[in-house]
């Protein structure tokens, strides 16, 4: 099975989750608004990778269910708010209206917030013995030290000269933090070692930084249609982007080289660590 077949696997499995989602106590157009973001596709990276390295490690996949479905959640509400006049003022995403062109601002930033809080509540209620521990790790990233930090200094710093020190921080902040966290509590809903979470934590940073350069490139040179959101807006706006520092040619360099480093990363893991390995050498081929 290559790595294609088993996201699609993953994903497919945690579509169902998410769509089997009650919502218990929601008036209808939060629950709505919610789920228009909630299913509205992507590629369920959070949530896979989670559920991944819990599996590697021989976990089981209804224990980590809660919190792959909680990631997606925390990057759905993220998105929302992201796209709001406020911040990045985007009328599309995947292909769709965003969200507060459909429902409205005040509501668009109500489901925002449900989604967020409504992510903790599930995991939360998971009842697993790391609960705690996985929590810790999902909702620190999330939180000021991680996605807000890095959306923060994204949208505060805007026109600055390129510093590639700054946009270090940003892209660790931003999408690396999310993108570490699935790895390091799937590995600890499984019971690993403190030497395995260290080993997952520098794989996720590594994918990570990787991803957010791809993505920079992609606003650069990326089919509108594939990437389903207006493309170049990062230079209109003067978003600080890695390849505004160093070009593109070296922001591809430098890509190649996180993965190269995740990839080393996933060495105390041997073959299980296959699916991981090569999600991440696919990164740098991505089209959306």
């Amino acid at each position: 099975m290559n790595v294609q077949e088993a996201l699609a696997g993953y994903k497919e499995t945690l579509e169902a989750y998410l769509d089997a989602l009650p919502m218990k106590g929601a008036p209808d157009s939060l629950r709505e608004a919610m789920r228009y973001s909630l299913l509205n596709g992507g590629k369920r990276l959070r949530g896979c990778l989670l559920l991944s390295s819990c599996e590697m490690l021989g976990g089981d996949e209804a224990d980590a269910l809660p919190f792959a479905a909680a990631l997606e959640m925390i990057h759905a509400y993220s998105l929302i708010h992201d796209d709001l006049p406020a911040m990045d003022n985007d009328t599309l995403r995947r292909g769709k209206p965003t969200n507060h062109v459909v429902f409205g601002e005040a509501v668009a930033i109500l489901a925002g917030d449900a989604l967020l809080t409504h992510a903790v509540e599930i995991m939360a209620a998971s009842g697993h013995l790391h609960v705690l521990e996985a929590l810790r790790e999902i909702i620190g990233a999330a939180g000021v030290g991680g996605m807000l930090a890095g959306q923060t200094l994204d949208v505060t710093l805007e026109g600055m000269a390129p510093d590639i020190g700054l946009v270090q921080k940003i892209h660790q902040g931003k999408t690396a933090a999310l993108l570490t966290a699935p790895v390091t509590a799937g590995l600890l809903l499984a019971g690993a070692e403190e030497s395995q979470v260290e080993a997952g934590r520098q794989y996720g940073y590594h994918l990570g930084m990787a991803f957010q350069i791809v993505d920079d490139l992609l606003d650069l040179e990326g089919d509108p249609q594939l990437m389903g959101k207006t493309l170049g807006k990062d230079r209109e706006e003067g978003k600080l982007t890695w390849p505004a520092c160093v070009g593109v040619e070296q922001a591809r360099r430098d890509a190649e080289k996180h993965i190269q480093e995740a990839v080393t990363a996933l060495a105390p893991f041997g073959e299980k660590a296959a699916f991981l390995r090569e999600l991440a050498e696919s990164t740098l081929h991505r089209a959306q």
